[in-house]
């Protein structure tokens, strides 16, 4: 294959198609949104191009055809420069100086860069604002395209419990910002706003109320993401080399509408030509909140496939009253797979890759270390059964106890037990064939590795004779009798008083 070269992480438009870089063509939508709206919002996970089409936008209005040729766009619009305010709140430095004084600042520069002076005082950042896009206005003769990117960095930054206060605060100064968006519609010919979440109650947009939501409107369920489609018409050298079921498995599955085509994590795609087809976590590595996974960990969320929400909860994101699912599915880890007959929809993980990211985040949030991490441990569980090495597989267990604060471990060691076990043979079934449901009932884990079967059998404060002792009655391996492939009963015990297995039975039965 001709190397062909891939924009990974890249989100300026110029940039890609100057430097020849691959390119999926998301101007019909851009063409779309310009045409019928003046007030738009885009809420989509990180890693989805929401920035990439934030700088697609702005070329379009800085009058930059030659860019556009042979793209959908390129014979439809008449091209006509605008003046442009741009802002990506996760650059503007409002961690170090304060939220107010960062976009103080920023209209500043803004202002400074278009030789507008600006009278408004540096502590009132919404009159600042307006102020700016009037003068904007006036002095090019042309209404001005507002172009806001990252919207909502500087409250998700802040949602731990110990700085929610500093949400608050930010949430006050962002409505402030944002309540002369409506005043100032004269003056305006575009308004495009990018985040991963959308605020609801107090929220920020509430001065706002002629905004269209774009997130799950079924014309732009694709305009983030790359279709299957796209893929097969972008892709077509790449998909004669690589198996594209695979890729589907790991990389596809996002929607957020119902009747929509899914789509492809295009950081994760990209990455993975980038890499020559290896498969792996790309994900994982982009980051995740430390407020969705103590949130998660606090509520024991970690056993499921599918869960139900209300269509209309699915946009809730009450910074005072979080709800899991909502945020989960904002963020990217959950999809939806399907609706049901009570106007709910069906969530599930995406694809390998989310499940992989959410099933490794939450057990690192349970191991709560900074010398181990569940990646460790994973290893030394896949060397215990490779090897039969029972002290081992003890000791990785162990290690996973072993950073716990003791005043949380005693709070619901029960609970906390069975999740953080049940989210580390989990995160094996990731790389392994993990099956644990059989006829007879629910195995903690039922392993095929290296052609082999390993059954496993988890206790607390009773006894590894109890755990084999259900295996045998619950027939839990009786399916692979004829496999031909030896088979494996191994009981563990778990001492919750010291946090660590007293007892583990390993038994061939064949």
């Amino acid at each position: 294959m001709q190397q062909r070269l891939y924009p990974v992480g890249q989100q300026d438009f110029p940039s890609i198609i100057n430097e020849g870089k691959i390119y999926v063509d998301k101007t019909m939508y851009a063409l779309d949104i310009i045409i019928t709206s003046k007030y738009n919002f885009l809420s989509k996970p990180r890693r989805f191009g929401k920035s990439l089409f934030i700088s697609t936008l702005e070329s379009i209005f800085k009058g930059q055809k030659e860019l556009f040729k042979g793209l959908y766009i390129y014979d439809k619009w008449a091209f006509e420069e605008y003046p442009v305010i741009r802002i990506s709140f996760s650059n503007i430095g409002y961690r170090t100086m304060g939220l107010q004084q960062a976009i103080s600042n920023e209209l500043t520069n803004i202002a400074g860069n278009n030789e507008i002076y600006i009278q408004s005082h540096a502590q009132d950042v919404g009159n600042m604002f307006l102020e700016l896009i009037k003068k904007m206005h006036k002095k090019y003769e042309k209404e001005v395209v507002i172009l806001l990117d990252e919207y909502d960095k500087p409250i998700i930054d802040y949602l731990d419990k110990e700085s929610l206060h500093e949400a608050l605060e930010n949430r006050k100064v962002m409505k402030t910002f944002y309540s002369i968006l409506k005043d100032a519609e004269p003056h305006l010919k575009l308004v495009f706003i990018t985040g991963v979440s959308k605020f609801t109650k107090v929220s920020i947009f509430s001065d706002l109320n002629n905004l269209t939501d774009l997130t799950m409107h079924p014309s732009f369920n694709e305009i983030c993401g790359i279709s299957q489609k796209e893929l097969e018409a972008n892709f077509v050298e790449e998909l004669e080399l690589y198996d594209k079921e695979k890729i589907k498995e790991w990389y596809n599955g996002y929607r957020w509408d119902m009747d929509g085509d899914t789509v492809y994590n295009p950081f994760s795609l990209l990455s993975f030509f980038h890499n020559k087809g290896k498969f792996q976590n790309f994900w994982y590595t982009s980051g995740t909140p430390s407020f969705l996974m103590k949130m998660c960990r606090q509520n024991h969320f970690y056993k499921f496939d599918e869960v139900s929400i209300h269509t209309a909860d699915v946009g809730n994101f009450d910074i005072e009253n979080l709800k899991i699912i909502p945020v989960l599915f904002q963020t990217g880890y959950l999809t939806i797979i399907k609706e049901d007959i009570l106007n709910s929809y069906v969530l599930s993980f995406p694809n390998i890759e989310v499940r992989e990211s959410y099933l490794r985040n939450l057990a690192d949030t349970y191991i709560n270390s900074d010398v181990i991490s569940a990646t460790n441990i994973l290893q030394d569980l896949l060397k215990s059964l490779y090897s039969h090495d029972e002290e081992l597989l003890k000791s990785a267990i162990n290690q996973a106890f072993a950073h716990i604060p003791y005043s949380l471990w005693m709070e619901e060691k029960e609970k906390f037990y069975h999740a953080l076990v049940h989210l580390l043979f989990s995160l094996l079934g990731v790389y392994i064939f993990s099956e644990v449901q059989t006829q007879k009932g629910r195995a903690d884990a039922v392993i095929i590795y290296e052609d082999q079967i390993f059954c496993l059998e988890f206790k607390l404060d009773k006894s590894a004779e109890e755990a084999i002792q259900q295996i045998e009655s619950k027939a839990y391996t009786e399916r692979f009798q004829n496999s031909g492939k030896p088979i494996h009963h191994i009981g563990i015990n778990f001492i919750s008083e010291q946090r660590e297995v007293d007892d583990l039975i390993w038994e061939k039965v064949r």
